[in-house]
């Protein structure tokens, strides 16, 4: 099923909810990268070195996971609608917050609240959209969710290419406030989940019954945070110091760096969409398995070129697996979860994943500076390893591409 005859299918309000969820990861991945591609002038104007600042990624990443937790839980008792524009408006809050920070500690501690609004917001935009949406062609419209994070990457770069000039990382940490506004487009045009209506009215669901639900669960649960780990060692091991690699190892500009990193997040955009539909016909850890192999070969032009272009193409490639792999965990993780906990388990899982890599960044950033600054040989390895342990961990899991996420305590096979 084509891209246009999937939308078709949707009512007004499944767009409008779709949209909004796509949006509200977007811009929540916008403010995160905004921190990435500034990490260099953060650094030389706090006087410090990126490793320093790049603790400010490592705590992020180490507070999603609290964060996914809170408001899953608000979002299984108040509705998945209302708590999405709570954490658009938290994260937003504290983007705005660290471009006045003083300090570097005052930044770090602001980048670990941003980090607390953000943990939230995938697991409750991911399971918002996917309970309104049909069950048909459900890979595609995860692959789309999921690069709402690369088009927020996307916006990330362009801002850094055209404007960091002008108006410096705390400019673009006020610009990146902005997201904000999208909780007036909420309000005014997303529906509650369907299934959470439905599941309010028959009985509303307790935590007892949650925790049941979670704990009958748990081995798939361990199984989806190890798969999360290996995915946020693909996507953070290859994203967040890239930029940083490309200007220090190689010197070049923010024009320079931020027009590569247009041109692999359009990369990563079509991968993703890709690979989600992929993931229809052949099944999720298949479509995952393929991703992170056929990443391998892509490592010598994307680590190892020496021109702008080079770079760009090999980094286009790159980022084309890696997020091809990744448009498929929206659908995979909630297809795997149970209905009394899926704003929980999906985005605490993903989440936790990210806790276990959450010092990817200042662990690379070590290595690159106490081998003299060669970024190149830490992020090959980096992919190199985690494509094949991905690879491996995805083909273990179980596949239920074709469950429907209905309402109870377990999840409902079609016909």
């Amino acid at each position: 099923m084509s891209i246009g005859d999937s939308f078709r299918q949707l009512t007004r309000s499944q767009r409008h909810t779709f949209i909004a969820s796509v949006a509200g990861w977007a811009l929540d991945a916008f403010d995160f990268f905004i921190f990435v591609f500034a990490l260099k002038a953060i650094a030389g104007d706090f006087h410090v070195e990126v490793k320093a600042v790049a603790e400010g990624i490592f705590l992020t990443l180490a507070m999603r996971p609290l964060g996914a937790l809170f408001f899953g839980w608000l979002a299984e008792r108040y509705g998945r609608r209302p708590i999405l524009m709570v954490n658009v408006i938290s994260y937003s809050i504290f983007e705005l917050g660290s471009a006045f920070a003083p300090s570097i500690e005052v930044l770090l501690v602001l980048r670990a609240l941003f980090g607390f609004a953000m943990g939230g917001e995938w697991g409750i935009g991911a399971a918002l959209a996917l309970e309104s949406l049909p069950a048909k062609g459900r890979g595609l419209f995860s692959g789309i969710l999921q690069e709402g994070y690369v088009i927020g990457y996307l916006l990330a770069s362009i801002l850094f290419a055209f404007a960091f000039d002008y108006v410096g990382w705390r400019g673009m940490f006020i610009i990146g406030a902005a997201p904000a506004l999208l909780v007036l487009y909420i309000r005014s045009t997303v529906d509650e989940s369907p299934t959470w209506l439905e599941g309010r009215h028959k009985k509303r669901i307790t935590a007892a019954e949650s925790w049941t639900a979670i704990k009958a669960f748990f081995p798939t649960f361990l199984f989806m945070v190890l798969l999360m780990a290996c995915f946020n060692a693909f996507s953070h091991g290859s994203q967040d110091m890239y930029p940083t690699f490309l200007q220090k190892q190689h010197g070049f500009d923010a024009r320079t760096t931020g027009s590569i990193a247009i041109v692999y997040n359009l990369g990563a955009l079509c991968g993703g969409i890709f690979f989600g539909g992929l993931s229809e016909k052949i099944g999720r850890k298949k479509a995952i398995a393929l991703a992170a192999i056929l990443a391998l070969p892509m490592i010598p032009l994307w680590a190892y070129s020496t021109a702008p272009l080079m770079f760009a193409v090999g980094a286009f490639l790159m980022q084309f697996m890696v997020q091809g792999a990744w448009g498929i965990v929206p659908a995979h993780l909630n297809e795997l979860s149970p209905p009394a906990a899926r704003a929980i388990l999906p985005g605490f899982a993903y989440q936790l994943g990210n806790l276990a890599m959450a010092k990817m960044g200042p662990f690379q950033a070590g290595i690159a500076e106490s081998h003299g600054g060669d970024y190149a040989m830490i992020l090959a390895w980096t992919i190199g390893v985690v494509g094949v342990v991905l690879a491996l961990v995805s083909l273990l899991g179980r596949d239920a591409k074709d469950v429907t996420l209905g309402v109870g305590l377990g999840i409902e096979k079609t016909d």
